[in-house]
């Protein structure tokens, strides 16, 4: 005879897992995903599969706090706007009335 114990975790854990492809399953589809293929991939594949959808889905929502158009700063290159007080190169007029480079400086 099987313990009840053994029984009520692989219930437990049965019904976690269902869950979690039933989460993916009902979510998946307002991120333009594939809702079967989610809920296959959260049921088969424990923990991992779960996951995998919640950073998938992560990547496809979009952040307004990182909007492409204004991440980088103008000019031959794509710089990012953190780092670009770092560049000798400014493309903005009001840096290039002929400022130096600390670097270029010739003794």
């Amino acid at each position: 005879m099987v313990e009840p114990i053994v029984v009520l975790n692989v219930a437990l854990l049965l019904m976690a897992l269902l869950g979690m492809a039933g989460y993916a399953y009902l979510d998946a589809p307002e991120y333009g995903m594939s809702a079967t293929k989610w809920a296959a991939i959260s049921f088969f594949v424990p923990i991992f599969g779960f996951f995998a959808y919640i950073f998938e889905r992560d990547e496809r929502t979009s952040d307004p706090d990182n909007d492409p158009e204004e991440m980088f700063v103008d000019g031959a290159f794509k710089i990012h706007k953190s780092r670009a007080d770092d560049v000798p190169w400014v493309s903005d007029s009001e840096s290039a009335d002929g400022e130096q480079d600390e670097t270029d400086e010739t003794d």
